[in-house]
């Protein structure tokens, strides 16, 4: 004869609650350090009338000029820490060297010097960087 037992539940169910208890820390975790995952520093960058770009990869060098000048690359661990011009400009030749399809972008605050763009592209080109791109905000319709 079977025994039943009552007041328990058999031992093929699985209790979901601390699954799903684990799953909402991990949604409000993720949910909270998205917006910090922006690639860059962040600039205000110049408005232009430009088409988007469609088909962007996955992987992007992005360097960022800020107003005053100083230079960042979104790579690395201290991606909001100034680099010099010339480690820069190095870390991104090698990136390029061993990556020839990886897009190299230039995040120009609106405040920056034009010469200090120029700097950082002549930079780039001596690297091995044959083609690098400008990043502009859409300009607002009145």
């Amino acid at each position: 004869m079977a025994r039943v037992s009552r007041g328990r539940k058999p031992m093929s169910e699985i209790n979901m609650v601390p699954f799903i208890d684990i799953m909402m820390v991990m949604l409000v975790a993720f949910m909270v350090s998205a917006p910090m995952l922006t690639q860059g520093v962040k600039v205000d960058l110049p408005k232009t009338t430009s088409a988007p770009i469609t088909n962007q990869p996955k992987d992007i060098l992005v360097v960022s000029v800020k107003a005053d000048g100083s230079y960042y690359l979104n790579m690395g661990r201290q991606q909001d820490k100034a680099q010099k011009l010339a480690e820069v400009a190095e870390k991104v030749g090698k990136v390029v060297a061993s990556n020839s399809d990886i897009p190299v972008l230039i995040k120009g605050d609106a405040k920056v010097e034009y010469g200090d763009v120029v700097r950082l592209m002549g930079h780039l080109q001596q690297a091995g960087v044959s083609n690098v791109g400008l990043v502009t905000d859409p300009e607002e319709l009145k």
